[in-house]
């Protein structure tokens, strides 16, 4: 099982002492947090992807590229590709390259993101979002696994023998995340593909997880690529850590009540109890994490979003410390427990390399 963290790499004033990072040092830190990441001996580093303030990565590959030029082990993922109104092209191009750049250390997840003003910026209008998808990611499929490509679809010019450059590493696409919130449309396309579903849960219920989780598994197993229990599911979470529950609360406190992505809304405490978030102690986090196969099942991905909200870059580092040093360690022996054999692991471009010569 894969644990990583995921950014959204939002500039956010400090609600404690009011200062406001430039983008520059946000962008900064966040490659600080990716190399933090593998030194602490997690899998994976996400980054998201908005064209929109208070966020700063637009290129998520060229981010990606740099972090792959300074880590060793690191996969290097999205937590967000915007396939409704980014080109396929482009990202079938872009991907390949940084697949190569990155010895194939590298997936993605897609999804339609979150802000509506960016599908008229790229010329798209939100009300097709599902469609968009479905036909971007139906030609993105073909791109990365033949040459010589012709299309024609509703919302991009059309294609007559095109071939992407460079070709996939290996001729083995990077392994594509569906991620979704809410929309069983998209469960569907990825059971369809045999694609990873990644459920980002950190907004509701188990209950809601549950419902999409078990529709992405029914449908994987009814396009014949494996059992239920073989579906590919990742999951997210958000954590805030210190060694005393209290003092964990009391400090994070202040920025959730301003988070972009979800402040101003329901008491923190009302939050945590409703979804996924765990401000406390390293041991609540490994509980509230672990209680998440009880309604999942057993998956592959777990990502942790640690550095939301102001959060000071010392601190952020500070919880991914307590992520390697005392919670993942816990989390990978007590996953493993009564994990059946069949099912598979994290898909890694070694593994599906391995697959397709055999």
């Amino acid at each position: 099982m894969q644990f990583g963290i995921f950014s959204v790499g939002d500039v956010t004033p400090d609600p404690t002492t009011g200062r406001t990072p430039t983008e520059r040092e946000r962008i900064k830190a966040m490659v600080a947090i990716a190399l933090k990441a593998e030194e602490a001996g997690l899998d994976v580093f996400a980054t998201g992807e908005h064209h929109n303030p208070p966020f700063v990565p637009s290129s998520p590959t060229t981010m990606l590229g740099y972090v792959a030029a300074r880590t060793e082990r690191l996969v290097l993922s999205t937590a967000t590709t915007l396939i409704t109104t980014s080109d396929p092209v482009k990202i079938a191009e872009d991907f390949a390259m940084l697949q190569h750049l990155a010895d194939g250390r590298v997936d993605l997840m897609l999804g339609r993101g979150n802000t509506a003003p960016v599908y008229p910026w790229f010329g798209q209008d939100i009300r097709q979002g599902i469609p968009l998808a479905v036909e971007n990611y139906a030609l993105l499929h073909r791109l990365w696994r033949e040459e010589g490509v012709d299309w024609e679809g509703k919302f991009r010019t059309p294609l007559q023998g095109f071939t992407a450059t460079p070709r996939p590493l290996d001729g083995v696409p990077p392994f594509v995340w569906h991620g979704s919130i809410r929309s069983p449309e998209i469960a569907e396309q990825a059971a369809f593909y045999g694609d990873g579903f990644f459920h980002n849960n950190i907004f509701w219920p188990a209950d809601h997880t549950k419902r999409m989780v078990e529709l992405y598994r029914t449908r994987y197993a009814h396009y014949g690529h494996g059992t239920p229990e073989q579906a590919i599911v990742g999951l997210g979470g958000h954590v805030f850590m210190r060694k005393n529950a209290q003092d964990a609360v009391r400090e994070f406190r202040p920025y959730f009540d301003v988070a972009p992505v979800y402040g101003h809304g329901p008491s923190l405490e009302d939050f945590m109890e409703q979804t996924p978030l765990t401000v406390g102690s390293p041991q609540q986090v490994i509980e509230k994490t672990l209680a998440f196969r009880e309604y999942a099942g057993d998956y592959q991905r777990q990502l942790f979003l640690v550095d939301h909200a102001g959060l000071p870059l010392k601190t952020v580092l500070e919880q991914i410390d307590l992520l390697g040093e005392e919670v993942v360690p816990v989390l990978r022996k007590e996953f493993a427990v009564g994990r059946p054999a069949d099912v598979p692991d994290a898909p890694t471009h070694a593994a599906r390399l391995a697959a397709a010569r055999a």
